[in-house]
């Protein structure tokens, strides 16, 4: 990577011995830190500091013994990364649905956090379902003030105009 690039895989970090790793806003795992960190490699790390808030959190929750549930997209690296400071415990739901298909016993102690970037709406809608259960849950509203307040704009700008254009990526909650 002399001219520069983007390290998705694993694999890569692990072959990197030198040079400078920059790590994006979306954050990754602590496997990967450990990686570079024992290759030798520089990291500038620009992970946004609500989201390194979320992987302390994670870690914190995991070494206690609670199964941490992450509320938002398996698929988004931000979530993945997240993923990444839990244990093998740890997994990812997008509603309650996919959380009762995981059949996880009622005597296993909970912590639910958000992506920063999920629906409010829709995360506060979970907390309810999750209220009305016996389960023993720490949760964790991690949800960026920045994008709960641009989602409230946007509903609002769209509830008083004809045509509302939002530019940005499709699947995108920022």
């Amino acid at each position: 990577c002399s001219r520069g690039g983007v390290v998705d895989e694993l694999a890569l970090s692990e072959a990197l011995k030198e040079g400078v790793v920059v790590i994006r806003s979306h954050g990754v795992g602590k496997e990967i830190y450990d990686i570079l960190e024992g290759n030798g490699v520089e990291i500038v790390d620009a992970t946004c500091p609500f989201v390194k808030k979320i992987h302390n959190i994670v870690a914190e929750q995991s070494a206690a013994g609670r199964q941490v549930i992450i509320v938002g997209d398996a698929n988004h690296p931000e979530v993945q990364g997240i993923r990444g400071w839990g244990d093998d415990k740890t997994k990812v739901i997008d509603s309650y649905e996919e959380f009762e298909k995981l059949a996880i016993s009622t005597e296993v102690q909970l912590c639910l956090v958000a992506q920063t970037t999920f629906n409010y709406n829709k995360f506060q809608e979970l907390v309810e379902k999750f209220s009305r259960t016996s389960y023993d849950i720490n949760v964790l509203n991690t949800i960026c003030n920045a994008t709960q307040e641009r989602q409230v704009e946007a509903k609002k700008v769209a509830s008083q105009v004809d045509v509302m254009l939002v530019i940005g990526g499709k699947h995108s909650s920022n």
